[in-house]
C-alpha cells in the first residue's frame, strides 16, 4: 500500500491550492476565520466569496526575494509620498463581496485607511485596497491570478498589476477598461493612483 501524502507534502510538492468546501456545514465568522489563520501561520489562507478556503504553502525563496524587492520599492515611494499606507503579502483584507484576500503588495490612501475602526485595522480590514499587485511564481496557474485581479477591481481597486515572471509579461487592470498586457517592460508607472511611482522590474524578472 502506497503512503498517503499529508496536506503539507501535497502543497509543497504539487504547489497547488487545497480548496476546502465549508458551507453549509460550517460557516466561520470573520473573527473565527482570523483566529483560524493565526493558528495556521505556516499556510497562506484565503477565503472566496462563496466561503471556500484556499490553502497554499509559503512561496519559494526566489519568488519571496522578488516580492521583497517589489514591496521595497513600493514602501520607499509610500514613505516619500506620504498620502497612503502600504502592505506586504502577509496582510489580509475582507472585500465587499465577502472574500478574504491577501495580495502580494497593496496600497491605499490614508483617508480610506483612517475610516476603518482601530479594532478592525488590527485584523483583516474590511476594505479593498486602491492598488494591488500579484506576482506569479513559476508554478502558479495564470487564470486564477487573472480572476483574482479582476475581483479586486470589481470590489473597488483602482489599479492592479499581475506580474507574470514566467513569460515576462504584466497585465494591468483598471475599472471599466480592457486589461492591458505589456511584453517585457522595464518599468511600470503608478499612473494617477500612485503619482510619481515607477517600479523598476530589473530585479523582479
Amino acid at each position: 500500500m502506497l503512503p498517503t501524502k499529508t496536506m503539507t507534502e501535497t502543497l509543497l510538492i504539487e504547489n497547488t491550492p487545497i480548496i476546502l468546501q465549508m458551507q453549509p456545514v460550517l460557516e466561520m465568522t470573520d473573527e473565527q476565520f482570523f483566529e483560524f489563520c493565526q493558528l495556521n501561520r505556516e499556510y497562506h489562507i484565503e477565503r472566496t466569496a462563496h466561503g471556500e478556503l484556499m490553502i497554499t504553502s509559503p512561496t519559494g525563496s526566489e519568488t519571496g526575494n522578488r516580492n521583497f524587492k517589489l514591496s521595497q520599492q513600493l514602501a520607499n515611494w509610500t514613505d516619500e509620498n506620504g498620502t497612503g499606507i502600504g502592505f506586504d503579502s502577509s496582510s489580509g483584507f475582507k472585500l465587499p463581496n465577502g472574500a478574504n484576500r491577501s495580495p502580494d503588495a497593496a496600497w491605499m490612501t490614508l483617508e480610506k485607511w483612517n475610516k476603518i475602526p482601530p479594532e478592525q485595522q488590527t485584523k483583516f480590514a474590511p476594505v479593498c485596497p486602491d492598488f494591488v499587485v500579484e506576482l506569479r511564481s513559476p508554478s502558479d496557474s495564470l487564470q486564477p491570478l487573472q480572476d483574482k485581479l479582476q475581483e479586486y477591481i470589481d470590489n473597488g481597486a483602482s489599479l492592479g498589476w499581475l506580474i507574470d515572471r514566467k513569460n515576462r509579461q504584466v497585465y494591468i487592470y483598471r475599472p471599466q477598461t480592457k486589461v492591458e498586457c505589456l511584453d517585457n517592460p522595464k518599468t511600470l508607472s503608478g499612473d494617477r493612483i500612485l503619482p510619481g511611482f515607477l517600479l523598476n522590474l530589473e530585479n523582479i524578472w
